[in-house]
């Protein structure tokens, strides 16, 4: 079967140039990007971009002539500009949208559950596979794990990210509730901050915190009075990220129309 054709959004920026990276590492072809004709390298070969030879592409401002031959469309930029690009892709040959934006508002959340009755969309707060994994081990801990066992997520990054907690950490969040079969949102615990600021049982607990480069560090540590159990996984490098939203893509392209996660793509959705 002929491999997709790809289009990607914000190419100029980090990510964008390890996903064009690692979709030409892979011989695949990039069939257009977007970028912001103030950014730095929006006139460029999308090749070069990437640090790998020229494709004859320069990235474009308009989504639509971005996607207008591809069949993969890969998000990684802020909500409104993923928001917009979904409206934008309708007119389109794409069928399969990735996206690893983060920090979406409740409302946000809807219209992407909306436009999956358009597209195969593969949502993630993070595409590594052994954060998918781990993802997995949470919700499995979770489940297995009475309420006497407190659960905490650490999380760390670069002192550029915008949004707190990760998406990252707010998925593994999610795991946790679901395995022990509530709503992240009945569960999640307020900042431990002022003079009476003691730990509620049963809640999950997050902590941030920003430094210098760090790519992406997440811990999940399930505590009991006689125990404690501690999961982790850490990003050494960031093309881990672009490598499983490529193979998300190739996965999404052979699927109907829905809301699917990397625990799809990988075969974990019933792990636990």
């Amino acid at each position: 079967m002929t491999e997709p054709t790809l289009a990607i959004a914000g190419v100029a920026g980090r990510m964008g140039r390890q996903l064009a990276a690692a979709a030409i590492d892979r011989g695949l072809t990039i069939a257009g990007a977007t970028e912001m004709p103030s950014a730095i390298g929006f006139a460029d070969d999308i090749g070069l971009l990437a640090g790998r030879r020229p494709i004859g592409c320069a990235p474009v401002e308009r989504v639509a002539a971005a996607a207008a031959s591809a069949a993969a469309w890969i998000d990684f930029t802020r909500p409104p500009a993923t928001l917009a690009a979904l409206d934008a892709l309708k007119e389109t040959p794409v069928r399969a949208v990735i996206i690893g934006t983060t920090g979406f508002s409740a409302g946000e959340e809807r219209a992407i559950a909306a436009a999956a009755g358009d597209f195969a969309i593969v949502r993630s707060g993070n595409f590594s596979i052994g954060v998918n994994l781990l993802e997995a081990l949470t919700r499995m801990a979770a489940g297995r794990l009475g309420e006497g066992w407190d659960i905490e997520i650490l999380e760390t990054h670069h002192r550029m990210k915008a949004d707190a907690p990760s998406g990252t950490a707010l998925m593994l969040g999610e795991a946790a509730a679901a395995g022990r079969g509530a709503p992240l949102a009945s569960l999640r615990a307020a900042p431990y901050d002022g003079p009476d600021a003691r730990r509620e049982p049963g809640r999950i607990g997050f902590a941030v915190r920003r430094a210098g480069g760090v790519i992406g560090e997440h811990e999940v540590a399930f505590g009991s009075e006689k125990e404690l159990i501690r999961l982790s996984h850490t990003a050494l490098d960031r093309s881990v990220f672009a490598d499983g939203a490529i193979h998300a893509a190739l996965w999404a392209v052979r699927q109907k129309p829905g809301l699917y996660s990397m625990n799809d793509v990988l075969g974990l959705s019933h792990t636990g």
